[in-house]
């Protein structure tokens, strides 16, 4: 009887991600992430490679990151999230989805009309 033969693969991402299976938040395949202008002191190799993707190439998805760097997209997502958790990555904030200051302007004069 041979011993079942462990995957390097998993053994592998495993290691990559500190034994984490799951992110620690949500996030798709076409998020978009950007590094921050933070300290990369403590930050695990795998971790550097990402951050280093974002800041090479500004806003990335975790698809592309993953095609680059030859890893599962299921590690990114995993080494994204920590690194959102620690500030190093960010998910920009489209322009359509921040309001107008004159759009404010006209709601809060209105529920000033209200009271």
């Amino acid at each position: 009887m041979t011993r079942p033969r462990r995957d390097p693969d998993l053994v592998r991402a495993y290691v990559m991600t500190g034994g984490a299976v799951r992110p620690s938040r949500e996030m798709g395949l076409v998020t978009l992430l950007v590094a921050q202008d933070v300290a990369v002191q403590g930050l695990a190799p795998e971790q550097r490679r990402v951050l280093g993707m974002c800041s090479r190439h500004g806003a990335l998805s975790v698809a592309e990151i993953a095609a680059h760097l030859d890893l599962p997209p299921s590690v990114v997502t995993i080494l994204a999230a920590a690194l959102m958790d620690s500030g190093h990555l960010a998910v920009p904030t489209p322009i359509a989805d921040v309001p107008e200051v004159d759009v404010l302007k006209e709601v809060l004069r209105g529920l000033r009309q209200l009271i």
